[in-house]
């Protein structure tokens, strides 16, 4: 019995290699058409890792890869020594969830409202209206932040004008408002586009499940629970599975333009520590070491995550 059953079991194998075979044969042309991607890929993305290397060395321009001096584990340890360093992860981290938080609520929240919308004009006008930050340079969005949310910003204006304030809030150098400043403004430059899956997922819902559900009685706040919700599940899945491995990604633009002396504490982020020491004091060996640091607790979050949702019965990215 054992003999007949992995003699099928190679047979299956021998069907299943060739039938893949067969199916990449008759794809062909899209297999060609990604080569140039592929090509691109391997370029700007894998190859640049060789310049790892330099993480274990006391990389010197001068000298290159080859000529510069092995030290092992020592820029890491340098690294973890760091205050700084320590401070600029929590920073990554603390920036990372309050985006993933509130950009995905919100992206929901808003794609859920244009569902239930059903003037198509004044939908294609919110949407045109939420969409077109993204499209802005962050220069230019910071530049607007920072007179926004100045002492004498119209923010400031409005809260004393309604008497919630008596004097005005110092938001641009108070470090424990900074996390929320970066959240609030990501928000407004990316719920728009962020909405874009979310509204696509609803429109694959089958719409005789809203009618059935009208007939039952369910109102729109049921049918919104217990029909659009449901039906963008795995969509959310995929999507905050993604987010988690950007989680070491809290930006860098924003953090480094809105950035002062004040909130230096608490606006450090991984990357601007990456520049500071890599390009200002050309320690290229610790710069690199953040960099490896970020990039494999962002693959072992990324893995994690899927792991989980793999174990929920959940779709998984991976």
């Amino acid at each position: 019995m054992d003999g007949i059953s992995n003699k099928s079991n190679k047979n299956e194998g021998r069907r299943g290699f060739w039938g893949s075979v067969r199916k990449l044969k008759g794809q062909w042309q899209l297999m060609l058409l990604s080569i140039p991607m592929l090509i691109y890929i391997l370029i700007f993305n894998y190859s640049p890792m060789w310049g790892w290397i330099t993480a274990f060395q006391d990389y010197k321009p001068k000298l290159g890869i080859a000529g510069s001096k092995f030290v092992g584990l020592k820029n890491f340890k340098w690294l973890f020594g760091r205050a700084d360093f320590i401070q600029s992860v929590r920073n990554t981290l603390g920036m990372s969830v309050i985006n993933l938080v509130l950009g995905t609520v919100t992206s929901i929240l808003l794609a859920i409202l244009l569902n239930e919308v059903r003037q198509i004009k004044f939908k294609r006008v919110v949407q045109t209206v939420t969409y077109l930050p993204h499209f802005l340079s962050m220069v230019i969005v910071v530049g607007m932040a920072q007179n926004i949310f100045a002492s004498n910003g119209p923010l400031n204006l409005l809260l004393m004008n309604l008497h919630l304030v008596k004097e005005p809030i110092f938001f641009l150098g108070e470090g424990k408002l900074f996390w929320w400043l970066v959240g609030v403004i990501n928000v407004w430059k990316e719920v728009g586009w962020n909405t874009i899956i979310y509204i696509a997922a609803m429109t694959a819902i089958d719409p005789s499940l809203y009618e059935a559900a009208s007939i039952d009685g369910a109102g729109r706040f049921n049918r919104i629970r217990y029909i659009t919700l449901p039906g963008i599940k795995s969509t959310f899945i995929i999507l905050l599975i993604m987010n988690i491995g950007h989680l070491m990604e809290a930006g860098f633009e924003i953090q480094y333009l809105l950035g002062s002396s004040l909130t230096m504490d608490w606006s450090q982020t991984i990357d601007v520590f990456v520049l500071k020491y890599g390009i200002s004091k050309q320690q290229y060996g610790v710069a690199t070491a953040a960099g490896i640091f970020k990039s494999v607790v962002a693959i072992i979050l990324l893995f994690a995550a899927n792991t989980i949702a793999k174990k929920l019965d959940e779709n998984t990215l991976i």
